[in-house]
């Protein structure tokens, strides 16, 4: 009987094909050990069927003189069809047996596409989901694992010097024009587009809610006060100068005392009377300049056009100049202070960093909360990321070359296939055995 045909062992890609292919699938030392290894339990399947063959024969030719050799044909028979046809299968998985192009063979390699995005399926469904993700995380603590981290001094330090040293390169790098432009784009364009005059009105609510604007005036009633107290005798200079030449003295001085003593009596008057008229005028007149606000097109276009000059101001971009290089300034002197690798204090940084993660650990609801946070935090990025991580598997897979995709899984599964062939072989044959038995009986 003819030996079934093999086909060649699988061989390493050349060295120039091998730079041509991504990580994933380029042969590392572990897949060449896999390889031996596949190599080897190759030969022993062979090997089995081979012997299951020779017996087959030799049982053939003497069971005519030796009938009791009817029992080891039909094991070594059957084995033969078991193993035959086992090799068949695993071998369809990743080429064409014997070369020869039946349908639904080299599965792998014909659609390796589909295979790639079951996988991506498959992952996004089983693993990417909020129930299996959050769990996972839960267990894990991540929060107060980072709290204990961060409490001891040596990573707050190390927390501080890279978040310094990250922060000092990226302001060195960015151009003052840049950050210029940005605060142009980002800020000040915002600004322009906003309506000043609601705003305002709404400022001007949160004021006056519960009667805060009265306060205010009460404020107000005593500095006029204090004003008038200090100021008397300029107020009666002032009258003597404003008078004519032909009033006597006495007149002015009478005049003087009238008028500051009637401010005098006014200021006091209404500030110890909540009901005072004066009071009631203040509320319609604060009324009528918010109701202006939000409804009077003169007052919103004046109120706009203030914005624009205020924003135009070349004193506007100086100030966001200035503040930015004040922040330039400070994280290059704590850059350097941090570069000292004497032993020193620690700074307002670390202290705070440090404290942060003790204050974590020594309260369980707090540490409940971070947790929570971060289980929200990195569920909420999966669920987001999910069909993308899909998509990525599948895209990844489908721009791989279907030979080495082939090659690469035989040498990572082919190995345990093979002892599908073993098994095939012998379970083939006992199978044919008891048929054989069976037979006999009936």
């Amino acid at each position: 009987m003819t030996q079934p045909a093999v086909p060649p062992e699988p061989k390493t890609l050349p060295v120039v094909a091998q730079t041509a292919l991504p990580a994933a699938l380029r042969i590392t030392p572990d897949d060449e050990v896999r390889r031996v290894r596949l190599v080897q339990m190759k030969r022993v399947a062979t090997a089995m069927l081979v012997v299951v063959a020779v017996v087959f024969v030799l049982a053939r030719v003497y069971e005519p003189r030796y009938p009791w050799l009817g029992y080891l044909r039909a094991f070594a028979e059957a084995a033969m069809v078991g193993g035959i046809a086992d090799w068949f299968a695993v071998t369809a998985l990743f080429r064409h047996p014997l070369g020869l192009r039946i349908p639904h063979t080299a599965i792998v390699p014909s659609r390796k596409d589909r295979i790639g995005t079951a996988l991506g399926n498959f992952v996004q469904r089983n693993f990417l989901t909020r129930e299996v993700v959050a769990s996972k995380l839960a267990a894990m603590k991540l929060g107060e694992r980072a709290a204990q981290w961060l409490s001891r001094p040596e990573n707050s330090r190390r927390l501080a010097r890279a978040a310094a040293h990250g922060l000092s390169g990226a302001a060195n790098v960015m151009r003052d024009e840049d950050v210029q432009e940005l605060v142009d784009r980002g800020i000040v364009a915002r600004l322009r587009k906003l309506q000043a005059a609601p705003l305002v009105a709404r400022a001007f609510e949160l004021l006056t809610a519960g009667g805060r604007h009265q306060a205010l005036l009460d404020d107000a009633l005593r500095l006029a006060a204090r004003f008038l107290d200090e100021n008397e005798a300029m107020i009666r200079d002032r009258i003597r100068q404003e008078s004519p030449w032909w009033v006597p003295g006495a007149v002015e001085d009478r005049l003087g005392d009238k008028i500051v003593s009637g401010v005098e009596n006014t200021l006091i008057a209404v500030a110890a009377d909540p009901n005072h008229p004066l009071r009631h005028r203040y509320d319609e007149a604060v009324g009528r300049f918010m109701a202006n606000l939000r409804e009077n097109p003169d007052t919103i276009a004046r109120a706009e056009q203030i914005k624009l000059d205020v924003l135009d101001h070349p004193s506007v971009a100086e100030f966001s100049r200035e503040v930015w290089g004040d922040v330039k300034l400070r994280l290059a002197n704590y850059t350097e202070r941090l570069a000292d690798d004497a032993e020193r204090e620690p700074d307002q940084l670390e202290r705070w960093l440090a404290g942060l993660g003790q204050k974590v650990l020594e309260d369980p609801g707090l540490a409940e909360k971070v947790n929570g946070w971060i289980v929200e935090l990195v569920t909420y990025s999966v669920e987001q990321a999910r069909e993308e991580v899909a998509t990525l598997i599948a895209t990844t897979v489908a721009a791989w070359d279907a030979d080495a995709t082939s090659r690469k899984i035989e040498l990572q599964i082919g190995r345990d296939l093979q002892f599908i062939r073993i098994n095939g072989t012998l379970v083939g044959g006992l199978v044919g055995l008891l048929l054989y038995s069976f037979g006999l009986l009936l």
